[in-house]
């Protein structure tokens, strides 16, 4: 009796062991992978900007309107030309637009962009003329050139290296422009004061042509706390950038007369340079 039990408990145990071999066996789950966000300058931005603005020693020309004043042109009384340098650092400017990146990290980028600078340039170049004898002295001439403010409308191509971008690009050009002329007598001839003037302030529009380097800081950069959208849930991030824009909005001819408005002069006037811009974004997109 005893035996039977012994050999029964053997087989049961035999019986276990085989059905505990056809369980699944446990293993550890399979690591969640989790890609890393790759950088994309798809998306709207907008930000500030501050520049050096510089013209190319543009002519100022002077013809007469007669041939009494052409004779004192030509007599080298008044400027025939007369290189006007216009330069300074701008006040302040803002930009907004919008990029599209083909492919995430590395890749083309297409894009356009409005742009406004506050260049408050001003320029007075004099001139004083040979000695006139007719007038016992020289006669001083004085032009004023002013270019208030400088925007852009311009559409952008590029390459991106993940966070690092190099685009040209180029548009419309447009601004608030002044011109203006007074050309004196002299004391010996009873002409201390203005004797002849003219001004003339316009919009101006023309093109512009350039190219920049913007760099998007990453995310865990000190600097990336200035991303003020976040504090109100708003996913953006802080780039800077660099560009140069050549520019030039035409000329324009003013008349420069007597108070009597018979006689006199024109100058003509060109307003075309270059614009040094540096500043940040915020580019406002997820990635």
């Amino acid at each position: 009796m005893i035996r039977t039990l012994l050999l029964g408990g053997v087989a049961a145990l035999a019986s276990t062991a085989a059905l505990a071999a056809d369980l699944p066996r446990r293993v550890a789950p399979a690591p969640v992978f989790t890609p890393v966000p790759v950088f994309t300058w798809t998306g709207f931005y907008a930000g500030l900007h501050t520049g050096y603005a510089f013209t190319d020693n543009p002519n100022i020309r002077t013809t007469g309107l007669s041939a009494v004043t052409q004779a004192n042109v030509d007599a080298n009384f008044r400027p025939a030309s007369l290189k006007s340098e216009v330069d300074g650092f701008s006040k302040i400017g803002g930009g907004m637009g919008y990029n599209l990146q083909f492919t995430p990290g590395s890749g083309f980028v297409i894009g356009a962009a409005f742009d406004i600078t506050w260049t408050d340039l001003h320029k007075n170049t004099g001139f004083g003329g040979a000695f006139n004898p007719a007038q016992g002295g020289s006669n001083a001439s004085i032009y004023t050139q002013n270019l208030d403010y400088l925007g852009t409308v311009n559409g952008k191509i590029g390459y991106a290296f993940d966070r690092f971008l190099v685009y040209g690009t180029g548009g419309l050009a447009f601004g608030q422009v002044a011109y203006g002329a007074q050309l004196f007598g002299t004391p010996a001839n009873g002409l201390p004061l203005q004797f002849l003037g003219g001004y003339d302030k316009q919009f101006e529009t023309g093109y512009n042509y350039g190219g920049g380097v913007e760099y998007a800081i990453p995310a865990d950069s000190f600097l990336n706390t200035f991303a003020f959208g976040k504090l109100l849930g708003i996913k953006s991030d802080v780039t800077i950038k660099a560009e140069y824009i050549r520019y030039d909005l035409g000329g324009r001819t003013i008349a420069v007369l007597n108070p009597a408005g018979t006689n006199g002069y024109s100058a003509r006037f060109g307003t075309e340079g270059s614009l040094v811009r540096a500043g940040f974004n915020y580019k406002f997109s997820a990635y």
